[in-house]
């Protein structure tokens, strides 16, 4: 929410706050003096329980009587003679004053305008939201401009295929795209269409954002990067503006490219199964999503990237050729690639020597680009806390234990019969995949807790294994009951550690 947009809510609820306050205060005023009649006034005053009188108003149009008993009750009465109340006061000798009343017709009109206030803001306000829901046409536009586009506009992109590594097959992939948007004419001579969309796939942090940054840096094209979910709003209408507005910027800086992330968002299979029907906020978005890309004409140099890691929920609309023509694969990297990021990301560092790459690309399996870095970063900060010149393989090393196991837990204190305990636990651990063929080998073995455990023996693969055998298996079972027979053999019975 802008600083307009801001203004607008708050000036509209202290509109309400202050004619909710004036209401309720009128109200309780006009609660106040008990009404009287003009008989049981005059009645009062001979009974001498009048203590003063107040008479307001005109000669003609009769008066208001405003009276205060001795016991300090509040009174009112309207007479339109009060000859007969005077001759009473004067008798009785009660204080009374009179005067002319200013004319009400300004203040009448004013108390109809603040009754009316309430319903007047209510009608605005549902006349605003039903104006954002249609589209977003001009008094939206004025109040806050929630139909622009939050997609943020990169004229150059400082990355190029350079600075990918570890997804080779998937650089190939949309290396064509380059192609595609510095010179179009080279493709299209014999007829082909330039693809529409690219959806990449692949789980979180394997680099799908970088790679579209890539290929923006290398067509020297600008590039448009939004996220799905920021387009979905809870206003209906909202998101198909926003996306309306995103491709008519698009197609002004044409050769270009668009970029949505977490398409997802927006992306599930329609089914009807949301309230309403169906036809809310998110579905009327991929609805404009689907309308923007059928409504391209051919070539015009405007290509759509769209990232997401669940391929599996998205429209089939969405899908299809002729929207996205191109899925690629950015899977997590091998060992050779988890190497390769790792040399990437270590640019701006200052290494020592001893780092190798080859033995922490072993040691990371299953770990995606974003892993990588976190890693190194780490690495980085341990050198620089404990006073070093370089980045050293033991805070390499201290950074893969916590990302991967979490923090030392130095303040849980364990007794010496515990640490033995856990110390025989992780030796047979050890023992095990040491002398048993098919493990992996072993490369650390500790007894200081990290998150819930209180030892752990690190195995170091030689490579990246994507199916394991019935061999394999044993060998992993016979290992993992090590510790435990440990327990049996040297203590004669079992921990809740096994």
């Amino acid at each position: 929410m802008n600083r307009k947009s801001l203004l607008i809510w708050l000036l509209m609820l202290g509109l309400m706050f202050v004619t909710f306050t004036w209401m309720g205060n009128r109200e309780k005023s006009a609660a106040g003096p008990k009404a009287v009649t003009i008989s049981e006034l005059i009645g009062m005053v001979e009974a001498d329980q009048v203590k003063e009188v107040l008479i307001s108003g005109k000669e003609r149009g009769g008066k208001e009587i405003a009276a205060v008993t001795k016991k300090d009750e509040a009174l009112k009465s309207f007479a339109l003679d009060t000859d007969d109340l005077r001759k009473a006061l004067n008798a009785h000798k009660v204080k009374y004053a009179e005067r002319e009343a200013p004319d009400s017709g300004g203040s009448v009109w004013l108390a109809v305008l603040l009754n009316f206030l309430p319903i007047i803001l209510i009608v605005f306000f549902v006349l605003w939201m039903m104006n954002r829901a249609q589209g977003g046409g001009g008094a939206s536009r004025v109040i806050g401009g929630h139909t622009a586009t939050k997609a943020k506009l990169y004229q150059t992109s400082d990355t190029t295929f350079n600075d990918v590594a570890g997804i080779d097959e998937a650089v190939e992939e949309v290396r064509d795209l380059v192609g595609f948007l510095s010179n179009p004419k080279a493709f299209n001579r014999l007829g082909g269409r330039i693809p529409r969309g690219v959806l990449l796939v692949g789980p979180s942090g394997t680099g799908k954002t970088l790679l579209g940054r890539a290929v923006a840096g290398e067509a020297k094209v600008p590039f448009f990067y939004g996220s799905a979910s920021e387009v979905v709003e809870m206003f209906v209408g909202t998101g198909a503006a926003r996306v309306r507005d995103l491709f008519e910027k698009a197609k002004k800086q044409a050769p270009c490219i668009i970029f949505i992330d977490e398409l997802d968002a927006v992306g599930r299979k329609r089914g009807g199964t949301s309230f309403g029907g169906g036809h809310d906020e998110r579905e009327q978005t991929l609805n404009q999503i689907l309308t923007e890309m059928d409504g391209f004409s051919p070539n015009t140099g405007v290509i759509i990237l769209a990232a997401t890691n669940r391929p599996d929920v998205l429209d089939q609309a969405l899908t299809r050729p002729g929207r996205f023509d191109r899925q690629v694969v950015v899977p997590a990297p091998d060992v050779k690639g988890r190497e390769a990021i790792l040399k990437v990301h270590a640019r701006g560092l200052k290494l020592a020597p001893d780092v190798d790459f080859s033995i922490i690309a072993r040691g990371t399996a299953g770990m995606t680009g974003a892993d990588l870095e976190q890693i190194l970063n780490e690495a980085a900060l341990h050198a620089s806390k404990t006073g070093k010149e370089a980045v050293d393989m033991s805070d390499v090393s201290f950074a893969v234990d916590k990302v991967t196991m979490g923090p030392e837990r130095k303040s849980m204190v364990l007794t010496a019969k515990q640490k033995r305990d856990t110390a025989y636990h992780e030796a047979g651990h050890t023992i095990v995949g040491w002398l048993t063929a098919g493990c992996d080998p072993v490369h650390k073995v500790t007894i200081v807790p990290r998150g819930r455990a209180l030892g752990v023996t690190m195995s170091l693969p030689v490579e990246d294994k994507h199916c394991l055998g019935q061999p394999e298996l044993v060998a992993l079972i016979k290992m993992l009951f090590g510790g435990r027979c440990a327990e049996d053999l040297i203590l004669g019975y079992g921990t809740t550690g096994a």
